[in-house]
């Protein structure tokens, strides 16, 4: 599953796209710097997995993903073919949600195709010209702020806060990012470093793996766990989804040859410390191939050859 990340020409998209993706997008201070879409998949931060591993010293850890393009930007016509908009619009109609990024900040140095911030019209520009194109898809705004809004996460910028007023009427979640801290978060390798680095912002998650969670659960996702020594994985799956379905997912034959499903809540591992202490209170489930997956929970197949 993919989201697009759209929005008005430099208004941060790219920057936070190599954030994101650490995919060294061009970045550049004119309009349609990004022609064709640059495209990264991004782990799903999920402490649960990281829990899970270090309980099992798993020798392999692999997360849930998902798939971030960045679009180049629309401008006011882009639905008639204005800025190469019919191209745009195209990449935007493969994507399953969108991320709107809105400039939340004034700079004279950075052009604005507007000549100014301005996240009423901006916003208003591209769901026109996204509803003239027929194209509706769910959406997340960010807010790509200044540095110093960081600190009360843009309590007192009044861009943030009239997006903030959009997004509530739209029924749509907001976050604010400052895309330029974040991509230079995301450059730091070493964990004490970026660690020292978010102490010193005063941030206690990044906003990066904000909208990553935040764009997984828009997508209707969740993850159900499969752990032990050899391996902790966060397997993908659509809310609803059946324990057939899941099997399915690790493999064919899982579902094929399907006979129960030996189920524990994530919070009930926690609880009892391992799988054989939550057996002995009763917090493991034999489950059919129609129990309805819960997010965290933690399976074990049994199946058929």
């Amino acid at each position: 599953m993919k989201i697009g990340i759209v929005g008005l020409p430099n208004v941060g998209k790219s920057t936070l796209f190599n954030a994101i993706t650490k995919a060294g997008a061009e970045v550049a201070n004119y309009p349609f710097c990004t022609i064709e879409p640059n495209i990264g998949i991004v782990p799903v931060p999920d402490p649960r997995v990281d829990f899970l591993a270090e309980h099992y010293h798993a020798k392999s850890v692999i997360h849930s993903t998902v798939k971030f393009v960045d679009i180049a930007g629309l401008v006011k016509g882009a639905s008639q073919g204005e800025g190469l908009g019919n191209k745009f619009l195209s990449h935007i109609r493969e994507v399953d949600a969108i991320v709107h990024v809105v400039r939340a900040f004034d700079d004279p140095n950075v052009t604005h195709v507007a000549g100014g911030a301005n996240p009423e019209n901006d916003i208003d520009t591209i769901k026109l010209e996204l509803e003239y194109a027929g194209i509706d898809k769910p959406v997340i705004y960010v807010a790509n702020y200044n540095e110093s809004d960081i600190a009360d996460d843009g309590a007192n910028n009044p861009h943030f806060q009239k997006i903030k007023a959009i997004a509530a009427a739209d029924h749509a979640q907001v976050i604010g990012i400052c895309a330029q801290v974040e991509n230079e978060l995301a450059a730091l390798q070493n964990d004490e470093e970026r660690a020292e680095f978010m102490q010193m912002y005063g941030l206690k998650q990044s906003g990066l793996d904000r909208l990553v969670v935040a764009g997984y659960g828009l997508l209707g996702l969740i993850s159900y766990l499969t752990a032990g020594e050899p391996e902790v994985r966060a397997w993908t799956i659509k809310k609803g989804d059946t324990a057939l379905i899941a099997a399915g997912k690790i493999h064919t034959d899982f579902m094929r040859g399907f006979i129960k499903a030996e189920v524990v809540s994530y919070d009930d591992f926690v609880k009892y410390g391992d799988l054989l202490n939550a057996k002995e209170h009763g917090r493991v489930r034999q489950e059919g191939r129609d129990y309805i997956v819960q997010d965290g929970d933690i399976i074990h197949f049994k199946f058929n050859v």
